[in-house]
């Protein structure tokens, strides 16, 4: 009851509209007071910078902002200058569905003058995200049983947006939509249109849009044929690409220009003829196309895929022009690396930096802090942001905030909660971002109280935006079952005029259902649709795992199958969920059948449903009372982490019981669903190997092989472990073997074998090692470049990063003028 009276106060349209009814309003200015108000403060000079006006827009909803509008309806510009502003400033109007709100108020009151410009300005502002464009797509469509059209502009402006997007058919059906509706097209659009499909490689449909271009008398200009070129390289198709390439460069062609030879390049570097891809870039500075940074971006990326990130392949990079790359290039590599999960060989490619005379810049040291924090390595980070100053760059809120983020992933509150005051101290301020990643540190220890202090000090300085500080707070009191503390800050988000997110709605949908209230989470869920903030993907996977948890799998896989109608299409998590649900309630038949749909939807299983699968297998073996002995469900096991934990378990015991005519069994199974084999073997024989089956790894492995088959990742897997043993011999037989079927190992590989070899002091065989597998990657001297990639199979070392960082400061401190 206490719930169903909560959601009756909720508002049905907008959250943020009605917040106001929370506080009385019977002494404040009427909307129409305001909208005058603001009407004459916007006419006046300088209207931005005024302070009156900020505070009385921060709080503006659409209807009044529709109103101000509405009142310049002989000052075009000045109408639209103000619908950008307000979209900026106020805290309804900042999301998509307000702005929609926003414009279809001007839509009803037939200001279409001003619609039309406001529309452009949406579409641009939509330009970088696909699920607002869409959504805005869907409105315009609505509007339209209005009697409100798009214009040519508006048309010929998401045309191009679209096409950023690389939403190809989405395009050609606005493009039918333009013809329907009488729209000659100009040259612009047809390019569009070829661009667009050009860029998801529909080459033969750019072809006909092209053909058609032509017969209306327009030129083939490089953009065009630009695309053409990118579209063929998208499909890997070079010699179509260069064919493109010669026709540009015909006597009475487009001609090409740099950006044609950069797709040329990496598309080049994406079939791994990274040697065509230099002579390539020879050959457009010969016709006087300089290079650009994303070229040589480009082109040291594929070095560093290859393993060849020495000073001497960058000279072959940069030519002998002596031009080197500069310092945003490397930080575009230091920053892939950490995100690769390897902060100590981006540390040693700054070492590259040093070594090439350039100084690292604060970007530098921010990614590096990034990521080492993100790794957990906190020492490392916190000795780049303590030597930050020595080097002379100034920590900024970026840098002080990655490092408050990581103490609080670490738990270390108390340390993060200083470093805070030392950022306040310094005279930085913290931003919505500090706030929020100190927040979610003490809601994970359970200290709701100093969250909820900090609360207080983000309402008190302004800088609350967004509602993710209360999603964490919420988080918190819904694993703790606080369903009336959870309505109250409910409240508190409305009250400060936030606008509840899917995240927040999401929360309370899963703790209605820990709480066992199942109908009102539905209930709930409706409502979501109701104020415009309708269900995502992670809403309905809280639901399907509610409805397993209690043993509702019918009713979780209903919603499985409806959900698509509903709008939403299932994701990965979602058919693992179910997957795993029906293996632990014992019907690995219907577990396989999910499988197949999982599959033919274009999402092959990871790991977790592997394991789970591998569970059903070794149950359906046994009698039921064995089975159940064995293995009991995880859907019963609260907390999720706990879950997790017991996944793990669950997961060793399996490897360690079953046996090959298990893992032969589960093969056929994946065949017929569709499934890939080899990612199925990589998983499990890298499985055996972590519970110490080697020889069981090794003989399912050699098997592959014989079949014509090449698990990089199980291959992998045993010779890590045979070089984590020291194991040495059994290393390089498995080398010779993979080759002598015809396979070329992985780098990794190599890097194993090399560093098994180094450690046990046997630096020639490491050698012949290295030079193997230049030769085998077509490089002709390989002593040249050994020095240089040696940090690439040495193992990660701190030691050298403190020396690197040693050598900055002395180099920084040489650098500084004596006064």
């Amino acid at each position: 009851m206490f719930l169903r009276k909560s959601i009756a106060k909720l508002p049905r349209r907008s959250p943020a509209r009605d917040s106001a009814s929370f506080i009385s309003i019977s002494s404040k200015p009427t909307p129409q007071d305001i909208a005058h108000r603001v009407s004459s403060l916007i006419n006046q000079p300088n209207w931005k910078t005024n302070d009156t006006l900020k505070s009385l827009v921060s709080h503006m909803n659409p209807s009044v902002a529709a109103q101000v509008i509405l009142l310049q309806n002989h000052q075009l510009k000045l109408a639209l200058r103000f619908f950008q502003w307000v979209c900026q400033h106020s805290t309804y109007c900042y999301d998509t569905t307000s702005r929609i709100r926003l414009l279809e108020l001007l839509i009803s009151s037939n200001s279409f003058r001003i619609a039309h410009k406001a529309v452009i300005e949406l579409i641009k502002s939509c330009s970088d995200n696909e699920n607002d464009l869409l959504k805005l797509m869907q409105a315009l469509d609505d509007m339209r049983k209005t009697g409100f059209r798009l214009n040519y502009p508006c048309y010929s402006i998401l045309l191009m947006s679209i096409a950023k997007l690389s939403m190809g058919f989405l395009a050609f059906s606005v493009y039918k939509r333009m013809v329907a509706e009488g729209f000659a097209l100009a040259a612009i659009d047809y390019g569009t249109m070829i661009n667009a499909f050009s860029k998801v490689g529909f080459v033969f449909q750019a072809e006909m849009f092209m053909s058609q271009a032509l017969k209306l008398g327009f030129g083939l200009g490089t953009h065009i044929c630009t695309s053409l070129v990118l579209g063929y390289c998208r499909n890997k198709d070079l010699w179509e690409a260069f064919r493109v390439l010669d026709v540009m460069s015909e006597p009475d062609g487009c001609g090409a220009n740099s950006v044609t030879y950069s797709i040329l390049i990496h598309g080049l570097c994406e079939i791994g003829r990274v040697e065509e891809a230099f002579d390539l870039k020879e050959g457009m500075k010969e016709k006087g196309f300089e290079p650009s940074t994303r070229t040589y971006s480009v082109l040291i990326k594929a070095l560093c895929d290859d393993g060849l990130i020495g000073k001497g392949r960058l000279r072959r990079v940069m030519g002998c022009s002596g031009r080197w790359p500069n310092i945003r290039t490397y930080n575009e590599l230091i920053e892939g690396l950490c995100i690769v999960n390897k902060p100590y060989k981006a540390m040693l490619l700054l070492g590259r930096i040093v070594n090439n005379g350039l100084l690292p810049n604060r970007v530098s040291y921010n990614i590096l802090i990034y990521g080492f924090c993100r790794e957990g390595h906190f020492n490392m980070a916190s000795k780049i942001f303590e030597l930050m100053n020595s080097f002379g760059v100034d920590t900024d809120a970026y840098s002080f905030t990655a490092m408050i983020d990581g103490l609080c992933k670490q738990g270390r509150l108390e340390l993060a909660n200083g470093l805070l005051g030392k950022m306040i101290k310094k005279g930085i301020e913290p931003d919505e971002v500090t706030f929020t990643a100190l927040m979610d540190g003490f809601c994970k220890i359970g200290n709701t109280g100093d969250a909820l202090k900090l609360l207080k000090m983000m309402v008190e300085i302004g800088c609350l935006t967004t509602c993710h500080a209360f999603n964490s707070i919420l988080h918190v009191l819904s694993k703790e079952c606080e369903l009336r503390k959870e309505y109250a800050l409910f409240g508190k988000i409305l009250k400060h005029g936030l606008v509840p997110s899917v995240v927040t709605y999401t929360i309370l949908v899963g703790a209605l259902f820990r709480a066992g209230k199942v109908d009102q989470s539905l209930d709930l869920m409706e409502l979501m649709k109701q104020v415009g903030c309708p269900p995502g993907v992670y809403t309905y996977n809280v639901m399907v795992y509610g409805l397993c948890q209690i043993g509702r799998v019918e009713d979780a896989e209903r919603i499985l199958h409806s959900m698509s109608d509903l709008g939403v299409s299932p994701n990965h998590v979602t058919y693992t969920i179910l997957v795993r649900a029906r293996v632990y309630a014992g019907r690995l038949d219907r577990a396989l059948e999910i499988l197949s749909v999982m599959v033919r939807n274009g999402f092959q299983p990871d790991s977790r449903v592997y394991y789970a699968l591998l569970v059903g297998v070794i149950s359906s073996n046994k009698t039921v009372t064995e089975a159940n002995s064995s293995f009991i469900s995880p859907l019963d096991v609260q907390p999720p982490s706990a879950a997790e934990n017991y996944d793990e378990c669950v997961s060793s015991n399996g490897l360690k019981e079953m046996d090959l005519e298990h893992a032969y069994k589960l093969r056929v199974e994946i065949e017929k669903s569709g499934g890939s084999v080899l990612d199925f073997y990589n998983f499990l024989i890298a499985g055996l190997c972590e519970v110490g089956r080697i020889v069981h790894a090794e003989h399912l492995t050699k098997d592959l092989l014989k079949q014509g088959l090449y698990p990089d990742k199980a291959c992998f897997s045993v010779i890590d472990w045979h070089s984590k043993n020291g194991n040495c011999n059994e290393c390089l037989e498995f080398l010779d073997l993979i080759l002598s079927h015809g396979f070329l190992p992985s780098f990794a590989s190599y890097s194993s074998v090399i560093h098994c070899t180094r450690v046990k002091g046997n630096i020639k065989e490491a050698e012949r090692l290295l030079s193997d597998l230049m030769n085998y990657n077509n490089i002709g001297d390989a002593k040249a470049v050994l020095p240089h990639i040696e940090f690439l199979v040495n193992r990660d070392e701190p030691e050298k990063c403190i020396d690197l960082l040693k050598l900055i400061e002395q180099m920084v401190n040489r650098e500084r003028p004596i006064i």
